[in-house]
């Protein structure tokens, strides 16, 4: 796919390791007097002391990684800037409607808000679940197949991805082994100030190398902000489910909100949610749009071949190996962040609750990375054949984001609602996506969108959770504010 990308020298090779073993050697010197005790809060909230410089670093470099780098631009066109503008506003509603009501419950976990809403363990239990499901079988292996994909057309190797995915999958687990989340945020922070100077760069290269000129031998449809009904995002839906899509994400989903959790105050973690919305706003929508558009005047329509092959275009020689640092670290952050996202999800809900206490959560954590590391690579393969990887995984994360977010919604929103309710609602919600994606839609029976099709998922999942709530289990909804939802 990205066969046109030229080998990396021994050079280039030195300065990508090199670079890689800086930003490493840079955060343990920052991290090695932390004094730990095993605690929980201790290993996934970095014992609550990470500054909104690290708030914001983490969640922007959680997010940022080979899958919108090479995924948004192989879509070559300005239209999938819409995922990161949309994102501005998914942080704000962070910040100011959510990390309120998880630092005012102690949270540890987004499930266990639920819990406390609901009143009842079996909630958290699902929606934990679906999230390591989806944490599994989604995140971790399509970060390490993009990154391993890259790092094996830039280095020229007859090595099989696996050999990259498993060298970035090793690393980045052991910074969750070693250093917990204040590890991932730290070096999330560090890698993240290279990884956006390297990318802007390359946009200003690019630009440069069609003399800044992307209005001729580009089609229309490739720059307008305007999408039509067959575009990956049509206009209309940026005012459907786009939105509802961004609060799950940025403010309901383990892996983001995690980093937020993490601050010693409510207003410190609003300080990095906001700046961490900013970059969303300023530097990444051009990141992951102008050199798939500049790739397309180039070379024409090559998918997610589009930002490699410009890179090998743009980029001075000598700068090769800091870029192959860069991807590297782009995947490692992601990975770690949600590989130690995952381990807290099973350490907090599952182990704890129903195995036993967890006297040291390191110990813990460090076996149960291991195993996750393990599945995530030998699942690479599965992403091999896919024609988009990031419509591919938009599509995939359909199947549970309605349904999970409509348990937030229902427990926010609605007093005197019972977890079996909720779950009811969950349940349907996944099996009428489910349908939809596999079924209906493949078949032709129903066009729709799949953006405006999760609106429908989401409407339906917590109607279905307030009927079963009403006529099945005998009690009546209270609408309540989202602020007094929560005691």
């Amino acid at each position: 796919m990205l066969a046109n990308i030229p080998a990396a020298s021994g050079t280039q090779i030195v300065v990508c390791v090199a670079l890689t073993a800086i930003v490493g050697i840079a955060t343990w010197l920052k991290i090695r007097s932390v004094k730990h005790d095993g605690s929980s809060k201790d290993v996934f909230l970095a014992g609550g002391g990470l500054s909104w410089l690290f708030v914001a670093g983490s969640i922007t470099l959680t997010n940022l990684s080979t899958d919108q780098l090479v995924g948004m631009n192989g879509n070559q066109m300005a239209l999938l800037a819409w995922w990161e503008i949309c994102g501005f506003f998914g942080l704000l509603i962070l910040a100011f409607v959510f990390v309120p009501i998880y630092y005012r419950n102690n949270c540890t976990t987004v499930t266990q808000l639920l819990e406390k809403r609901y009143g009842g363990r079996s909630i958290r239990t699902l929606i934990s679940a679906l999230f390591l499901f989806g944490n599994i079988l989604i995140y971790l292996p399509a970060a390490l197949y993009s990154g391993g994909l890259f790092m094996q057309s830039l280095f020229g190797s007859t090595m099989p991805i696996l050999f990259f995915a498993g060298i970035l999958a090793v690393i980045s687990a052991a910074y969750t082994i070693f250093g917990g989340l204040r590890a991932v945020a730290v070096m999330d922070t560090y890698s993240g100030i290279g990884i956006l100077g390297l990318a802007m760069l390359i946009v200003v290269l690019a630009l440069a190398a069609v003399n800044w000129d992307l209005a001729s031998d580009v089609p229309v449809e490739r720059l307008t902000m305007i999408g039509g009904p067959d575009s990956p995002i049509p206009f209309h839906t940026l005012f459907t489910g786009m939105i509802f899509i961004q609060i799950f994400y940025w403010s309901t989903n383990q892996n983001i909100t995690q980093r937020a959790m993490a601050a010693p105050t409510v207003k410190e973690a609003q300080k990095g949610v906001l700046v961490a919305a900013a970059i969303r706003i300023l530097i990444v929508p051009p990141i992951v749009v102008i050199p798939g558009i500049v790739a397309y005047k180039m070379f024409g329509d090559v998918g997610d071949a589009a930002y490699g092959r410009l890179v090998a275009e743009v980029l001075p020689a000598w700068l090769s190996g800091a870029f192959a640092a860069m991807v590297a670290a782009a995947v490692i952050t992601t990975f770690s962040a949600v590989l130690n996202s995952s381990v807290a999800l099973y350490s907090v809900d599952f182990h704890e609750q129903f195995i036993g206490e967890v006297k040291d959560h390191w110990k813990l954590a460090a076996a149960v990375s291991i195993l996750l590391t393990i599945t995530a690579i030998m699942l690479v393969p599965l992403y091999q054949n896919a024609d988009s990887i990031i419509n591919l995984l938009q599509q995939l994360n359909g199947l549970l984001s309605m349904p999970i977010l409509s348990a937030f919604v229902a427990g926010l929103l609605f007093r005197n609602v019972a977890a079996p309710a909720a779950i009811g609602g969950v349940i349907w919600g996944v099996l009428l996506y489910g349908t939809y994606t596999f079924q209906l839609q493949p078949a032709g029976i129903i066009t729709m969108h799949y953006i405006d099709f999760m609106v429908i998922t989401l409407v339906t999942s917590v109607l279905a959770a307030l009927l079963t709530n009403r006529l099945l289990l005998g009690n009546r909804a209270e609408f309540v504010l989202p602020r007094r939802a929560v005691a």
